[in-house]
Order: C-alpha cells, then structure tokens, then sequence
C-alpha cells in the first residue's frame, strides 16, 4: 500500500458512521466520483483497503483519488438526494453517465388550414403544435405514420388549398389512407377536424381516442347525422386495427417504465421502454463502460435517469434485483408525488415485456461492438436462469470420455462472449486411478485445473484466468462430485451440469439440486446445447487419437528390438503408421534411438515379406 493510499485510509477512519455523501478528488481537486453511504466511515474506508474484491472501474478511480471531502445528511434518503443533485452538478467521471445516442425527437402538427402531421427533430416558433419530445425516432415515426393512416392525412408534398382541384387522387386515396382534399372529395372544416381528433390520439393513445369518438359517433347519430357518424365509425374501426397489430407491445399496466440491461466484453447497455396509456410511448437506450455488478448498476441507473426527469411513473420495472431498492422507491415516490414502486416480475406478461426490452437492448449492444445480438441476448438470458450476477462472459466446460476405463480423458472448452475460444481448450489423461469412474474421473480434472490457476493466475490467461461459469457434461452426480475441489479452492465459481434427454440432445441444467429446464429460453438453449456438442466432440476425438495410438504401439511393440521407447519415438517423428510403414531404412536411422540394425527389422517387418505385410494389414 503506497503512501497516498495509507493517508486516505486514515482520514477515511476517522470518519463518522454516519448518513451522508462524500466526493472524491483528484489532484487538480476535480469531482471524480460522488457517492452516497449509511455510515460513511464504513464506506469510504473500503476504498483504501484491500483492492482484492474491487471491480476494475473502482482500481482506476482509486488510483487517481487525491483527496475526498464529505457532506454529513441526517437520513440516507437526504443523502441519495443530495447525491443525485450533486451528479447532475458535476458529471463525475466515473459515475454511470447517461450519454444519448441521439437527440430529441417531436411529433409536429402545422396550423389550419390542412394541417400535416411529421416528424422533426426540433421545435420551431412558427405557430404549429408539437408533442414531445420523444428520445426514440422509430417511436415518433410509427406514431406519424398510425395518425396519418387512422384519420386519412395527405401525406404528400401538395400544398393546400394552393393545390386543390389541379389532379385526380393519388393510389393513397383508392387504398384508404388518404381522404382527398385534393380532389375535393373532403372539405376543410371535415379535414381540420380529423387532424383534431388526430392530435387527441397522439395525446391521449388509442384507449381515451375511442372513448371520445365514441361518444361522437354516438351525438352524429341521433342528431341524423348518418354521413359524420360513419366517417367517426371507419376511425375507431381503423384504432382498433392498429391496436390489434401492437397487442405485442402493449402494457397491461396503464403507466409504467422497464428497464433492462445487457452486459458485453467492454461496453454495456440499459434499455428503457416507456408505457403511456398502455402502450409504448417511448424507448431509448444508454451505453456505457462494462457493468461489474448490475445490482448496483440499476441502482445508479434509476438514480440517475429520474434526475433529469420529472414524469416518474407509478411503476418501474427491472429485469433483475437492484440495490437500495426500498430507498428508491421513497426517493421516487417523493419526486411523483405519490406512490411509486420497482418490482422484478417472475412470469406472464410483464416477463415477457421485460425479455424483448432484453433484446433490444442486446440488439443496440450489438450494433454498438459489432457482435451478433442473439449472443449477448444469450448470455444475459443465460445469467438470469441460473441466477449469475451478471452474464457470463467466460464460460469453461468439462466432459469424460473412455471405452469400458480405458483410455479415461478429458476434454475442456472455452467460451468467451459466446464463442469457442479454442487457443484455451485443454486436453486431460485421468492418472488418479484406473477402471471407470466418471464422477471420481470430474473430480480430479476441476482439481488439478484449479491447482493450475494457483500456478499461473498471476497470468490472467488459460489457466490463470478464472470462468464466470463451469458447465459439466451431466447431471446431479457431476455437479456433486466437483463441489468438494471447488469448496477446497476457497473460489466462488458457479457450477452446473447439462442433463441430456433420451435422445441426446440438451435438455436441462442441473445444481446438486433441482433441474432448470432451458428449452423455453431459444438463445440460451442454443448456447448451451453448443457447448454441450462441442465439449463432448473435443472429449471424444481426444479419447480417440489415445485409442489410435495405443493401437498403432501395439503393432510396433511385436517387432523385435523395439520397445516402448522407440515405438514412442518412431510415432512423434512419423505422426502416422503409414509414414512408418513408407519410410527407408536411412529414414529411419534419422530417428532418434532407432540404431541401424533396429531400422532393418523394422523396415524388413512391413515390407520384407508377404505374410508380414498380410499380418500387417489385418492388424491396422
């Protein structure tokens, strides 16, 4: 511990235990960090402790800490308070900052006459009315695009009334998504009244929209109003078509936010959809450093995004646990004004809405580094079957392979960000004992594996990195027989079986308890059933170059003067039978350990006479 770091520990324990928020400095005296804490001298100390359970992004910050300075609150609450504001204050540069990808987008409806509904980037100060903004330009252009369609709006570059009466209608009309006001199929009082009612839907949503209409269609109707009430009819009938194509995207609760992550090599990314009247009003997305610990990193997420917002909805939902769940919630609960809460759903619907938010976020995570989404979206829902903190991004699989005990190996694949790393396979010859023994066979791999790791982990490669994940080919009995190593080794490495069906194919995964089925998660089933086939593959060609190889020193070992070392000899230098079996008497001679004579008899035994060569192509 260097100097600096034993001075910051000491003002650090002198802290008092405390709520409050500290800032930390570096030697310019800029605002690094800010963080919150319940007692502060508990907290900040950890700091200038032991970095050996630091994440790497706490390594950097501490290593540029010059100084800290704290402020005393009476509650916690006060204190997350005071952190968020003093965030938003400063930009800490190792806080989770929230960077658009984009800008802003509205939804922009021009004055009467003919009023056209578009999409712009910007409001100007010209007398039209704008709705907004919106982060997601996708959602704003569906948006424009169900209002023109429902309520029948030119679309097209014609000016009106200057362009009235000059064509005949376009196909927009004859298809149904255009009333004409250019052919004078439709006045201006009946078309400014469709962009009213079309501005009432963009604000209201589809629900409220027919509500109203209704209610309208109703007031035509007894008013004999036939004509009115039939247009007001063809309306509702066209929301409600559009409603049924968004049923995939639509909330069963009437306000709420969802908020996914998910996790890559370098970068991460939070996804948020945002539900108004039922319905996905909005999404963005924020990248950021690779997250560590995603309970913390939801935490500071939330924090940090209702900051810079005012409309906290009665409900946010997560896609795993966050920390200080129960302080947030008084914390949002305080900026909406009533109730507001954050759940973790388990099954039905709000699962499902959760699981595509996942994938969007996968998909910009993708897009972002240039991987294919269907493999970060397969870790992340990897992780969250098998209850893992955060996805697995370095995965290490086992498999035995032997024929009745002989020959007993091993094979070991790797998987990093979902994809065979194959420069880290190992290979394993079973010495502990002989015979078959497939559970005594694992525990002796993931033994000497981790003595390997005590060995090189100073490395930080093959056997000197640790997996975020072991998956055995197997069941209970596997997983049961390796805990014991794995205990031993003082490591937390989460440990799972892949059980097979009666057809072979991946069917489950097991702990030494209960069996988790994966077929209903299609991303996570396919990777995991990869690395099944592939660790079985490595297992089983290795056991088969060993048997090859036994077979072909066997034959070696009936020609006189050649032993277990030569015949050793003879396969390293040749590769295969065949070379033996081609080589010249002076070929062989060059091997080392092969003298002159051995060569003759060697030479002699594969092609010196027929019955030899018969012999020997009956044996191999």
């Amino acid at each position: 511990m260097n100097e600096k770091i034993k001075a910051l520990r000491k003002k650090a324990m002198s802290l008092p235990l405390e709520p409050g928020v500290y800032l930390m400095k570096n030697r310019a005296g800029k605002i690094i960090y800010v963080g919150k804490a319940k007692a502060l001298k508990n907290r900040v100390s950890q700091y200038f402790g032991s970095d050996k359970n630091h994440e790497e992004k706490v390594k950097k910050m501490v290593e540029n800490v010059d100084d800290f300075d704290y402020i005393l609150c009476d509650s916690e609450h006060e204190a997350l308070v005071l952190e968020c504001s003093l965030i938003k204050q400063y930009n800490p540069k190792y806080n989770i900052l929230l960077k658009y990808e984009s800008g802003y987008n509205y939804i922009r409806i021009s004055p009467p006459p003919y009023g056209k509904i578009t999409a712009v980037r910007r409001v100007e100060d010209d007398g039209a009315q704008y709705f907004g903004p919106y982060m997601s330009s996708f959602i704003v252009k569906n948006i424009v695009e169900e209002a023109n369609s429902i309520f029948r709006l030119s679309t097209c570059g014609k000016v009106f009334p200057r362009d009235i009466g000059k064509e005949r209608p376009c196909l927009n009309y004859h298809i149904k998504l255009c009333s004409a006001p250019c052919a004078r199929r439709i006045s201006q009082e009946e078309y400014d009244e469709s962009v009213r009612r079309a501005a009432e839907y963009i604000k209201g949503g589809a629900a409220s929209s027919i509500e109203a209409l209704e209610s309208q269609m109703r007031k035509a109707a007894d008013a004999l109003d036939f004509e009115r009430a039939a247009k007001i009819r063809d309306n509702i009938y066209s929301i409600r078509k559009v409603t049924a194509k968004q049923k995939v995207i639509m909330s069963p609760i009437s306000e709420q936010d969802i908020i996914a992550l998910a996790n890559g090599v370098k970068e991460s990314c939070f996804e948020v959809f945002r539900f108004k009247n039922g319905r996905l009003a909005d999404d963005e997305h924020f990248m950021l450093d690779r997250v560590e610990n995603p309970k913390q990193a939801r935490a500071e997420f939330i924090a940090r995004y209702y900051t810079v917002r005012d409309d906290v909805p009665s409900r946010v939902v997560l896609d795993g646990e966050c920390d200080d769940e129960e302080l947030l919630c008084r914390w949002l609960s305080g900026k909406r004004g009533k109730k507001s809460e954050i759940s973790v759903p388990k099954k039905g619907r709000q699962l499902e809405l959760v699981e595509m938010c996942q994938k969007n976020a996968a998909e910009h995570l993708a897009h972002k580094t240039g991987r294919p989404a269907r493999e970060t979206a397969a870790l992340n829902e990897l992780a969250g079957l098998l209850g893992l903190s955060g996805p697995p991004m370095y995965i290490e699989s086992y498999d035995i392979s032997n024929t009745a005990g002989s020959e007993n190996v091993a094979g070991m694949v790797v998987f990093e960000s979902g994809r065979p790393l194959k420069s880290a396979y190992r290979r394993f010859k079973i010495k502990g004992f002989g015979g078959q023994d497939d559970y005594a066979s694992m525990h002796e791999v993931i033994s000497r594996r981790l003595e390997e790791y005590e060995k090189h982990k100073d490395e930080g490669v093959g056997f000197g990195r640790l997996p975020d994940l072991i998956l055995l080919d197997g069941g209970k009995g596997q997983v049961s027989a390796v805990m014991p190593a794995i205990e031993r080794s003082g490591l937390d490495i989460p440990v799972f079986g892949m059980v097979k069906d009666s057809k072979h194919k991946t069917n489950a995964i097991t702990t030494t308890g209960s069996e988790i089925a994966i077929k209903s998660t299609r991303a996570a089933y396919t990777l995991v059933s990869k690395i099944q086939e592939e660790v079985h593959r490595f297992a089983i060609s290795y056991h088969r170059q060993r048997r090859s190889k036994a077979a072909v020193s066997s034959v070696l070992l009936e020609i006189e003067g050649v032993g277990k070392s030569r015949a050793a000899a003879l396969l390293k230098h040749f590769k295969s039978m065949k070379a033996i079996k081609a080589a010249s008497v002076e070929e062989l001679c060059a091997v080392k350990g092969i003298s002159r004579p051995a060569a003759e008899k060697i030479f002699e035994y594969f092609n010196g006479g027929k019955q030899h060569g018969d012999d020997t192509q009956d044996r191999t």
